[in-house]
């Protein structure tokens, strides 16, 4: 008959491979000096963010039109464009600088607008925030 031994292996029986621990150190140190090099060379910095802010653009009861600038976001200020060179804008250029500003889109006669309203952030970085086709002009 075989004896059972109950003993605690010496370290040259056990299952162990050193040949393991190697192959997990050296997978550990690639994924460490990646994770590293992304942070020293800036590759999270290369993403640009969009602007956003909240813009309203509305019908008023004169048959013009109302962009109100409604809630800031990230944004430094607002350019308020439109399709059409003869309808005017008031104040003009049509930029709002502070939440709460708004510009007249109105024109003598009565004519279909796209009006687009664009955030600029810090940067001069762009995004349009709003864009609706509205009716203007008093219709006379």
């Amino acid at each position: 008959m075989k004896e059972i031994s109950f003993e605690i292996p010496d370290r040259d029986e056990r299952g162990v491979s050193p040949v393991i621990g190697v192959i997990l150190m050296v997978a550990i140190t690639v994924i460490l000096a990646a994770v590293i090099a992304s942070f020293v060379l800036g590759f999270g910095d290369s993403v640009s963010e969009n602007v956003q802010a909240g813009a309203d653009i509305s019908q008023t009861n004169d048959g013009n039109a109302s962009v109100t600038w409604i809630s800031e976001g990230n944004a430094e200020s607002l350019n308020v464009s439109v399709s059409d060179d003869s309808v005017t804008l008031d104040p003009s250029p049509g930029n709002l600088s502070n939440v709460g500003d708004s510009v007249r889109v109105q024109n003598a006669t009565e004519t279909g607008v796209t009006v687009t309203v664009t955030a600029i952030g810090s940067g001069g970085s762009r995004t349009v925030v709003a864009q609706e086709e509205v009716t203007v002009g008093t219709g006379s």
